[in-house]
């Protein structure tokens, strides 16, 4: 007789298992147009950002570092302009003793953003008010925006210009599908890159 650990585990594999095979058909246009957004933006000096909460400001900092560091050791290129409004504490608690929470990565977005930036909003029920509102702002700016969401999407995917949305509810399995979208974006503009370097 299986243990009821062990059958719980299978099914925690196997569903993130379907749900990334289900996304490698139904999203494969929508991350080429991410690479696209991503490419044109870099090429004209631009830079990617990225932010969310929790698991979701881990990943933003996890996505920017691979770009500002390196991806793949067998791929060596310059470092790429990219970065995560999460990372500084004492700018987060600022602004959030300051102006409020829902601001804390909208008000440095202001100061840091440029028009055809790219913004990546992730978020894993689609309803983080921050995250919400810095796709607001990004979109006022002609900042490029690009949603990795979960659920329905809504409100945050209303204000994005592209979408990566996994269609489930449980936060664990959409975590794991964002950062393997994450790097699917990532590899293959840094094959672009590499391909075609940058001046």
């Amino acid at each position: 007789m299986q243990k009821p650990e062990i059958a719980r585990f299978t099914a925690m594999m196997t569903k993130s298992a379907e749900l990334k095979r289900r996304i490698a058909t139904e999203l494969a246009d929508a991350v080429i147009a991410v690479v696209d957004a991503c490419e044109t933006s870099l090429r004209a000096g631009g830079k990617l950002m990225f932010c969310g909460n929790g698991g979701s400001a881990a990943d933003s900092q996890h996505l920017a570092t691979e770009m500002l560091i390196r991806l793949r050791g067998s791929h060596e290129r310059p470092s790429i302009a990219a970065l995560a409004l999460t990372l500084d504490p004492a700018m987060l608690t600022a602004c959030g003793n300051d102006y409020g929470y829902d601001r804390v990565f909208e008000r440095p977005l202001r100061g840091l953003g440029r028009r055809g930036d790219v913004l990546f909003g992730i978020t894993t029920s689609g309803r983080s008010g921050n995250v919400i509102k810095a796709l607001d702002a990004a979109r006022e700016m002609g900042i490029v925006t690009v949603g990795m969401l979960g659920g329905s999407g809504e409100p945050a995917l209303g204000l994005c210009d592209l979408a990566l949305l996994v269609p489930d509810t449980e936060t664990a399995r959409i975590q794991e599908c964002h950062i393997a979208l994450g790097h699917a974006v990532l590899e293959l503009l840094e094959d672009r890159i590499v391909a075609r370097p940058m001046p």
